[in-house]
């Protein structure tokens, strides 16, 4: 029974789609087995897709509310679904991998055993997923967002573009642990001494982190703060470009980000990966230091013939880390012509 209901899920994650969506290989069932017990398992693979209570999942599972709320709710507290309130209503919505189960895991930063085995077991899920069908992006999930300071005077930026938009139009705001670079620091790789606490979230996703992720309340001036310590460090800010309405915005390092990776292996990354804005590097003022291009996450610059920094147009996907490295301040981010923003 318990063996039949992990053989379930395959179907079940592969339905909910998104990102390393269930698949019937050798390495999804040690992932799943340790993540779910069985009756966890079940629960998970009867929910419905839309948001739902307590009380339509007891219908469901044919038992009652008060035996049901609980399990729902420790399921919650260990990132297997989301959970909210809603005036006095909690709510509860069924997860896929990514964006959800995969990630949240890692966000409360624990380091115990099973941790460390999770990490592990996800990493091997991912890298199997990625050998067995190499990842072809027809429409990304994600967005890069460019940081607003870079832009050139006289450039509007949209609304939709701007990294601290989000923060200003929020007042719940939280901040947990980095997910890639956490689950990497507990395989014992080396994170590069980049920022570990850059997740930020948004409205309801800050509820649920702070209540069940462990994540960190924090006002809008610490959300700044952690922006900047982003950017200083050359992370890549990114977000969903699913929906208008923004849950979460992510610092992300060209070493462990999942997203990065596999937008760089696609044959034109910026077709499925920009935020519509490109560096442009004034020759009267480049020092030729070579900055923009060790900090380049996208390897899309190189030195040219006249000590000037060239873009690769097809690689760069806009994130402005060039730019916020630059000493100088002689790299403005123009909009890429051609490129809806």
């Amino acid at each position: 029974m318990s063996e039949q209901v992990y053989k379930d899920m395959v179907n079940i994650m592969g339905q909910r789609g998104l990102g390393f969506a269930g698949k019937d290989i050798p390495e999804f069932y040690p992932l799943v087995e340790e993540l779910f017990t069985p009756e966890e398992a079940a629960i998970n693979n009867a929910m419905p897709q839309t948001t739902f209570t307590a009380a339509q999942m007891a219908e469901i599972m044919g038992t009652t509310e008060a035996e049901i709320a609980p399990k729902l709710k420790k399921m919650a507290d260990r990132c297997l679904t989301q959970s909210y309130m809603k005036g006095d209503l909690r709510l509860f919505r069924a997860m896929p991998f990514v964006p959800g189960i995969l990630e949240f895991v890692f966000i409360p930063g624990g380091e115990t055993e099973r941790d460390k085995k999770l990490a592990k077991l996800i990493y091997a899920y991912k890298e199997a997923c990625t050998a067995e069908s190499p990842m072809v992006v027809p429409f990304p999930m994600q967005r890069v967002i460019t940081v607003d300071e870079t832009v050139e005077t006289g450039n509007q930026i949209h609304t939709y573009d701007q990294v601290k938009t989000y923060i200003e139009k929020n007042d719940k705001i939280s901040v947990g642990t980095c997910y890639c670079r956490h689950a990497a620091h507990l395989r014992g790789e080396d994170t590069h001494g980049m920022p570990m606490q850059a997740c930020l979230f948004f409205g309801r996703m800050a509820d649920y982190s702070a209540e069940s992720l462990d994540a960190k309340k924090i006002t809008k001036k610490e959300a700044y703060d952690i922006l900047d310590e982003c950017s200083a460090a050359g992370l890549v800010h990114q977000t969903s470009n699913v929906t208008d309405e923004i849950g979460y915005l992510c610092a992300c390092d060209k070493w462990h980000c999942y997203s990065i990776k596999i937008f760089l292996q696609q044959a034109i990354p910026s077709a499925v990966f920009n935020s519509g804005f490109e560096p442009k590097f004034d020759p009267d003022k480049c020092t030729a230091c070579g900055t923009c291009i060790d900090r380049c996450p996208a390897i899309a610059l190189e030195m040219g013939d006249e000590d000037v920094p060239v873009v690769d147009l097809n690689r760069c996907f806009g994130c402005a880390v060039c730019a916020t490295g630059c000493d100088d301040d002689t790299i403005p981010m123009v909009p890429k012509p051609g490129y809806a923003t």
